[in-house]
Order: structure tokens, then C-alpha cells, then sequence
């Protein structure tokens, strides 16, 4: 008995392309060549898990999650990393968004900003040093 073979489609035989689609959501610039302002983000039980910056100059901003704080800071972080794209859709200068965060940062959420914890850093390498030491 013979087999017969099918024709392959050659449709499947035909090499994928990919291209890449321009836009998406606006984001902050991630890198800062220039000093920044950082806010330090604290959990309900007042464990910091992470630090937001900002830098006007290069229309820069971040979100820094620490490590040490496990699944549980990394969860908690993504409402802060929100509001930067947030803010940026919006149109808001990076340090104007942590002004907002400031202002809105309510105690009895998950996270909250600490109060006075508004600070300069030379650079946001600093603050990921400051973030995740090791």
C-alpha cells in the first residue's frame, strides 16, 4: 500500500515577520542624567517597599521597587507605577507627579507615600543603590 502525500500549504512554509507597532502608552523617560527627587513608598505596616523619582530635565521618572520586600512590595508597587503613566498621559511634569503622589497619599491605603520623605539624590542610580544595596 502507498501513501499518498498531502501538499503542504505553503503558507506554512513561509518565514514570519514581525514588525514593530509605533505608540503605546506615554511613559516617562527611565533614565536621568541629572539629580533627581525621590519619594520613599512604605507599606500599612510602615515597611518601606520601594522609591518613585523624578527629574524634569530629561522628562524622567521611575518606580523602584526593593527586593527585600518579596512578591508582597512588587504587587503594591504596580499602583505606584501606575500613577507615573498616569501622570505622564496626562501631560504632568515628572516632579509635578510626585507632588500629586505627595498630596494624595493616603495612610490607611496598602502603600502610601511617608510623609517628608520628598528628597535629591545626584542621580537615580543613588536611589536604586538606595533601593536594592547588594
Amino acid at each position: 500500500m502507498s501513501r499518498e502525500r498531502r501538499p503542504v500549504n505553503p503558507r506554512l512554509n513561509e518565514d514570519l515577520l514581525f514588525d514593530a507597532a509605533p505608540g503605546g502608552p506615554p511613559r516617562y523617560n527611565p533614565v536621568a542624567l541629572g539629580p533627581v527627587q525621590y519619594l520613599t513608598v512604605a507599606g500599612r505596616d510602615g515597611e518601606v517597599i520601594g522609591y518613585i523619582w523624578a527629574n524634569d530635565e530629561d522628562d524622567a521618572a521611575g518606580w523602584l521597587v526593593r527586593r527585600a520586600g518579596g512578591d508582597e512590595a512588587f504587587n503594591k508597587g504596580a499602583r505606584w507605577a501606575r500613577k507615573l503613566d498616569d501622570a505622564k498621559a496626562r501631560g504632568v511634569a515628572p516632579t509635578a507627579a510626585l507632588a500629586e503622589m505627595i498630596q494624595e497619599s493616603d495612610l490607611t491605603k496598602s502603600s502610601h507615600v511617608v510623609p517628608g520623605s520628598l528628597t535629591e539624590a545626584p542621580n537615580a542610580d543613588v536611589v536604586r543603590r538606595l533601593a536594592n544595596p547588594t
